[in-house]
């Protein structure tokens, strides 16, 4: 046994019992399995008698709390019920992400639809409502990723996205700046729950080579939404009120869409795969089981300090903070695209289609990206790389291309949408290489904070000073672009090195004999082992974790 890591299990065994009831469709088999182990452990018969390490069912993951287990995992019964969590969960968040990014950029669509006029925003104070929606997003990030550790995920988010529907709709009751900010800074908070909630709930469903084309999958939604906005903003020009301005009627239209969302949410969404509805008591097994591979378990609801610590003195969690933080740097071209387009010399109606084309990019783009990385083994730094490479070449383009060309400056700005894709798989990455639950919302979420501060920095490189070409601005972005894929390859380094490390160390058996005591409906206590991928260790814990690049 490994010196040094039991002393975690001893400390483990002082946390009292709580019991939480089996689903009721399992226990009749579990007991009779469960009655079995007890007999084997009491008669010394078991491979492991006289092994009494106990903890607390608080301390470990759900999965090993409701005792769903499957002696040997048929590929064919996990390929079916892989299949079934698709049909059920990927459209919801394919749904809900393309909402959430038509939502946030309403701002930018407005722009062209006349918001700035109607409520006498400056330059400057446009530019703040940008950022004031990233400051809210930043300062209620932890919290939001905690509340999702603490109560069910679904609901959660569901009650988020009601909020920030209302909140939209109410954009349109809007003339002045004050109330604006108001509405942006409640986005803001609300809209935060959503990316650390997909991360979550991704982690818990599907395998770590899975899960990086999921995310990928539910993010290229934000492309497809850049063309609903398009359409959607050119038939709101279209609408001729004597009360309602066209950007008014956006408002309304995408804050109905959102309501709606809300309850669908609130209906079908599933928590976790130890209570999802659409998947009967044997299909939770299998599912539990499946990602089993991944060592990280399903969840657990107890806030843990020593993993709070951990991710914040694990040199990954900044260096992809850092990342996230640069990247999203050139993502105030968000709001400011439709600007800079239009001051190209094309009119309202063609900036407004021509948004279109942005969302083709994006959904090509990350749609192979993810493809790649599911066909080329532990590839995802060098993919994230190779995407980065037409954003740099993009920025070049737009500094030096003469002004009176506009067809060439109009691709320049759509080359700069292919590094999208780095940003993309950097979420799947940074949940895939981070275990125990508190240590990965904490992760998640300083990555989240470090995505608001580069959103809330970038909006005001756009000064009326730089205009029309704008080099500053768009210096700074090539800059970021060039440090993104850097950063990506030194983070690879090290895990790669880790991976290494751990290699040479042999297997871990330190954590093998874990066990807690179950209630069962008779009221018969048992002793059950759980296994070390549902203890709720964290990737520095467990050291035959190894990271996935």
């Amino acid at each position: 046994m490994r010196v040094g890591r039991t002393p975690w299990l001893s400390t483990l065994s002082r946390f009292p019992f709580s019991y939480a009831p089996l689903p009721t469709d399992e226990s009749e088999h579990i007991a009779m399995e469960d009655k079995k182990k007890a007999k084997e452990l009491e008669a010394g018969l078991g491979d492991d008698a006289g092994v009494t390490v106990h903890v607390s069912e608080k301390d470990v993951d759900t999965a090993a709390q409701v005792g769903f287990n499957i002696d040997t995992l048929d590929p064919a019964e996990a390929e079916r019920v892989r299949k079934k969590i698709d049909r059920h969960i990927l459209p919801l968040m394919m749904i809900l992400y393309w909402v959430q990014f038509m939502d946030k950029t309403t701002l930018g669509n407005s722009a062209i639809l006349g918001i700035q006029q109607s409520n006498h925003l400056t330059t400057n104070q446009y530019n703040w409502l940008g950022t004031i929606f990233y400051i809210s997003y930043l300062v209620f990030e932890l919290p939001q990723n905690l509340a999702l550790q603490r109560f069910k995920v679904g609901k959660w988010m569901s009650i988020n996205i009601f909020v920030w529907a209302v909140a939209l709709c109410a954009h349109a009751a809007c003339h002045s700046f004050g109330a604006l900010f108001a509405l942006r800074f409640i986005l803001g908070m609300c809209e935060g729950s959503i990316t650390a909630g997909f991360m979550i709930v991704t982690s818990m469903f599907y395998t770590r080579q899975e899960a990086s084309v999921r995310v990928g999958y539910w993010f290229l939604m934000n492309g497809t939404a850049q063309i609903v906005s398009g359409f959607l903003s050119f038939g709101a020009l279209h609408i001729h009120t004597p009360s309602f301005e066209p950007w008014q009627w956006y408002m309304i239209i995408t804050g109905t869409i959102t309501l709606i969302v809300a309850a669908s949410y609130w209906v079908w969404f599933p928590d976790s795969p130890t209570t999802a509805r659409f998947l009967t008591p044997r299909e939770r097994a299998v599912a539990i089981e499946r990602i089993k591979v991944n060592q990280t378990g399903v969840e657990n609801k107890k806030f843990k300090r020593e993993q709070l610590i951990e991710a914040l003195t694990d040199p990954k969690t900044w260096l992809f903070a850092l990342f996230s933080a640069l990247d999203n740097i050139p993502n105030s071209l968000t709001n400011q695209r439709s600007i800079i387009v239009k001051s190209f010399g094309f009119n309202v109606l063609q900036t407004a289609l021509l948004g279109c084309v942005d969302g083709i990019v994006e959904i090509v783009t990350i749609w192979t990206g993810v493809t790649l990385v599911s066909k080329w083994k532990n590839s995802r730094a060098y993919v994230a790389v190779i995407y980065f490479i037409p954003n740099i070449a993009g920025t070049i383009m737009i500094n030096t291309i003469p002004w009176e060309n506009k067809i060439g400056l109009l691709f320049s700005i759509w080359l700069t949408g292919v590094g999208t894709t780095g940003f993309v798989l950097s979420l799947g990455w940074v949940t895939a290489v981070t275990a125990g639950h508190t240590k990965r919302v904490t992760v998640q979420g300083i990555m989240l904070i470090g995505y608001c501060v580069g959103n809330s920095a970038g909006p005001f490189m756009w000064q009326e000073k730089y205009k029309p070409r704008n080099h500053v601005p768009w210096i700074i972005i090539g800059v970021c672009y060039v440090i993104c894929p850097l950063i990506l390859l030194v983070i690879r380094y090290m895990l790669a090195s880790e991976n290494k490390r751990r290699d040479a160390e042999g297997p871990d058996d330190s954590y093998e004999d874990v066990y807690i005591d179950v209630v069962l409906e008779d009221g018969t206590t048992v002793t059950r082992k759980v296994d070390k991928a549902f203890l709720d260790l964290t990737d520095i814990q467990n050291r035959d974790y190894r990271y996935v690049l």
